[in-house]
């Protein structure tokens, strides 16, 4: 059996934008469906009810506390993020307003139409599972597109570039807030949720792999 060895970089793509705001037909099919599929698997994490992304769980808990929904929670909080940009001095891109609007749609539909698994304890951890796999292939799909990191992203990296701080450090720092803050509102932190930070980080890097495969055979004209 031959194992795939995660990416550790971030492969060129024949999909790759020249710029944040180069829309081609070449980019827009794999950001739309990775970030389609991206807000699958937030759903299928919620629906597992036995624990969220720290994202989503802040989003749920403030859906709990509003009378928004989940969908529209996670792009109102997207929006917030995204004005923390400003004082950072990160640029936006096309992809940037795509992650908000994309994955908040597909969060809301597939929290409306993916039945949930309360007390059915096999599936619930089928569907963290499926969840964290989709989450992870939907990220190596945007991001290849170079079309703008999403709003949390974008916080990330730019506060590593301001402070110096490990990158690996600042997420750490951001999700644990951000998850201290939706359990406070309610939202839900259980097995999952520990089983989606410890597996996440092998899922996008293993999912960048398959990508990199991927438009290596299909590359004409490498970039």
């Amino acid at each position: 059996m031959h194992f795939i060895k995660p990416a550790r970089t971030i492969p060129h793509t024949t999909w790759m934008a020249k710029n944040r705001w180069n829309i081609t037909f070449k980019n827009l099919p794999p950001l739309f469906f990775g970030l389609a599929i991206f807000g699958i698997g937030e759903a299928l994490l919620i629906e597992s009810t036995i624990g969220n992304s720290p994202w989503s769980v802040f989003a749920q808990g403030l859906s709990l506390r509003t009378p928004l929904s989940i969908g529209e929670s996670t792009a109102v909080i997207s929006v917030g993020v995204l004005l923390l940009w400003l004082p950072l001095r990160e640029r936006p891109g096309f992809g940037t307003i795509a992650n908000i609007a994309i994955i908040a749609l597909f969060v809301q539909i597939g929290v409306d139409h993916i039945p949930t698994t309360e007390n059915q304890f096999l599936l619930q951890i089928a569907y963290v599972l499926l969840g964290i796999a989709l989450v992870g292939a939907g990220t190596s799909l945007y991001i290849t597109c170079g079309l703008g990191p999403g709003p949390r992203d974008g916080l990330m990296t730019s506060l590593h570039r301001k402070t110096g701080i490990r990158i690996a450090r600042v997420r750490i720092a951001i999700e644990v807030t951000v998850l201290i803050i939706g359990a406070a509102l309610g939202g839900t932190v259980g097995i999952g949720t520990a089983m989606f930070a410890l597996f996440i980080g092998n899922s996008i890097a293993t999912n960048l792999n398959f990508v990199a495969k991927f438009s290596s055979r299909s590359r004409v004209n490498p970039i």
